[in-house]
C-alpha cells in the first residue's frame, strides 16, 4: 500500500479494508524532517507504513498522536527516535501498563498479532493548546472521541488530519468520550479545514463530517436504547457492533455518570 500524496510534502496512510482496529495516519515533511500523525495498531499495519515514510529519505523528527488509543499507538516503539506529542489524557494513558488481553478482546480479528510484549512508547511533548508545531503544521486541542484529542491541520494544503476525532464508513467507538460533545466539536473541526483525512475509512470532507455527527447525535437522542437509531447513512458503515456502548455511554452522561458503558465490559468478557 503506498501513501497517497495529497500536496506537496504531505501524505496519507489510509488502510483498506477500512473498519475496527485499522486506522489511518498521516505524513508531513518540513525541512528538517517528517512529522506522522499517529502510528497504526500492529506489526503487519506499521511496518509497511514505515517502509513507506523510510522511502522519502528524512528523519522523522516528530509523531503526533491523535488519541491514546491503541490503533493509532500501537506503533510508535517503531519510532523510537522521534518526539511523541500528545494530550496529558493521552500521557496518562500511555504511562499505565498495557493489558494485551483487553486488546485481544476488543479487537478479536487482530488477536494473534497482539501478543504479551504489545508496548507503546510515552507521551515526550505534553499539549495543552493551540500551538504551531512546524513551519507547515498547527496542532489544535479538541474533545470528543476522548475528553481530550488532538488534531494536526496543514493550512497550506487545507487539510486537516483529524485521526480519532473523525470516522467515515466506520462506526466510532465512545467509551472514552462524550457524544453530544463530540458531535458539537464537530463544527469546530470543519473550521480548520475542508479536507479531512480521518481517523478511519476514505479521505472527506462537510458532507462525512456531517453523518458522523448525525450519528453522534442520533446515539443521544436514542436514550439507551440502541434499536431507536433511526436509518441512515450508517446503514452501510463496518462496526455496528458499537452502536449499543455508544448508546449507553451517551446516556450514561446525560444521567451525571462518567462511568464505562456495561456494553463493553460485556464485549471485554468474552
Amino acid at each position: 500500500m503506498p501513501l497517497d500524496l495529497l500536496d506537496a510534502g504531505v501524505h496519507a496512510w489510509i488502510q483498506v479494508p477500512a473498519g475496527p482496529g485499522r486506522a489511518n495516519a498521516g505524513v508531513v515533511v518540513d525541512a528538517d524532517g517528517i512529522t506522522l500523525i499517529d502510528t497504526l495498531f500492529v506489526a503487519s499495519q506499521w511496518q509497511p507504513f514505515a517502509q513507506a515514510v523510510e522511502a522519502l529519505d528524512a528523519p522523522i523528527k516528530r509523531v503526533v498522536l491523535t488519541s491514546s488509543n491503541a490503533e493509532y499507538t500501537g506503533g510508535t516503539a517503531q519510532f523510537r527516535f522521534s518526539a511523541i506529542y500528545g494530550r496529558a489524557q493521552t500521557s496518562a494513558h500511555l504511562d499505565q501498563p498495557i493489558e494485551p488481553e483487553i486488546l485481544r478482546r476488543l479487537y478479536p480479528e487482530l488477536a494473534s498479532e497482539i501478543d504479551d510484549e504489545f508496548t507503546t512508547r510515552p507521551v515526550s511533548h505534553t499539549v495543552g493548546a493551540a500551538v504551531q508545531l512546524t513551519p507547515a503544521i498547527t496542532v489544535v486541542p479538541m474533545a470528543g472521541q476522548q475528553a481530550e484529542n488532538l488534531v494536526a491541520v496543514v493550512p497550506g494544503a487545507a487539510i486537516v488530519f483529524a485521526g480519532a476525532m473523525c470516522s467515515f464508513g466506520v462506526t466510532p467507538l465512545a467509551h472514552q468520550g462524550d457524544p453530544a460533545g463530540w458531535a458539537d466539536a464537530l463544527d469546530a473541526l470543519l473550521e480548520l479545514a475542508p479536507i479531512v483525512v480521518p481517523g478511519h475509512g476514505p479521505i472527506g470532507g462537510e458532507e462525512e463530517v456531517r453523518e458522523l455527527q448525525g450519528y453522534l447525535r442520533a446515539c443521544v437522542e436514542a436514550e439507551g436504547d440502541p434499536s431507536r437509531i433511526p436509518s441512515g447513512p450508517w446503514d452501510a458503515w463496518a462496526g455496528r457492533e458499537n452502536d449499543a456502548i455508544n448508546v449507553e455511554r451517551a446516556a450514561l452522561l446525560a444521567r451525571g455518570e462518567d462511568a464505562i458503558p456495561r456494553a463493553l465490559l460485556d464485549r471485554l468478557d468474552h
